[in-house]
């Protein structure tokens, strides 16, 4: 019954969210002319050269992505996913006509981006997806190597440069400020902190913490002896240093795996580095 009503949650996280993504778009982005990446922004760039409808478009370009998706990457495409991917372009065509619109690209650019970001937020919160970019990044990843966070940057930009063609520079300026705003505004709805995380791990089971974060979000640690000062048993301290997304991946699976322990997400204002202010892999070239 607690799993059922688990799984209720999740699946209206995903509807909430997916709902304030499609009115993030109809409301603000589209009007304003902002392909901000991913598939909302091609569908952007078609409507302005063609005149399509954006929902038709979101609809048609997501199957193909959905299907090659469910058949490259198996069960991480979950029933979930499915829902989110396609309930954006059906509130996109359903509220097409919504008479409350902003034309001013520096509104549509602050406002959308942050009605996005908390609608991905929640979306992520319900362990949901709306598909597009993020799935082909994900694909990217798998047949390439390259890191989630660069095949990401590689697909959106391509839509970027795109919408400078279409439109003009001064557009596309706001379009990545829509981008750097929502993902700020996810960063909020998630974790309500900044985007980088020291992570505290205190635990007594040491090597099934390591496996865990090096196979969920490989990352690399440091493990310090301590002692427990209510119980007096020698303990471990696990140090780890990680992005946003990482952190909240790595929180649904300590959760899971090690509800035990007891962990601390602290803000981290600047990361000096491998894997942040140096490539991740020695000689990797990106």
């Amino acid at each position: 019954m607690h799993r059922l009503n688990k799984t209720t949650k999740e699946y209206m996280y995903i509807l909430i969210g997916a709902t304030l993504v499609a009115l993030s778009y109809n409301i603000f982005l589209l009007p304003s002319k902002l392909a901000a990446g991913g598939i909302s922004g091609i569908s952007t760039i078609l409507f302005e050269l063609y005149e399509m409808s954006p929902a038709f478009t979101q609809f048609m370009i997501n199957v193909p992505i959905f299907i090659i998706g469910w058949i490259a990457m198996g069960k991480d495409f979950s029933g979930k996913t499915l829902v989110g991917t396609f309930w954006v372009p059906f509130v996109i065509g359903l509220t097409a006509n919504i008479p409350y619109t902003i034309t001013n690209p520096i509104l549509g650019a602050i406002y959308g981006g942050i009605v996005l970001g908390v609608g991905l937020g929640i979306v992520y919160k319900g362990n949901g997806s709306t598909g597009g970019t993020a799935a082909i990044a994900q694909i990217v990843k798998r047949f390439t190597g390259i890191s989630s966070g660069y095949s990401q940057l590689i697909v959106d930009g391509i839509v970027v440069i795109g919408s400078i063609i279409v439109f003009n520079l001064e557009l596309t300026l706001f379009a990545l400020m829509t981008i750097y705003i929502s993902s700020k505004a996810i960063d909020v709805v998630q974790l309500r902190t900044s985007s980088s995380k020291l992570i505290l791990i205190i635990t007594e089971n040491e090597e099934k913490i390591q496996t865990l974060i090096r196979d969920g979000i490989d990352r690399g640690l440091t493990k310090i002896r301590s002692v427990g000062g209510y119980s007096n048993k020698d303990k471990t301290m696990i140090l780890c240093v990680a992005e946003q997304q990482e952190a909240v991946h790595l929180k649904k699976i300590l959760q899971q795996e090690e509800p035990d322990s007891f962990v601390v997400f602290i803000n981290a204002s600047e990361i000096l580095g491998r894997g942040f202010s140096l490539d991740k892999y020695y000689g990797q070239k990106l």
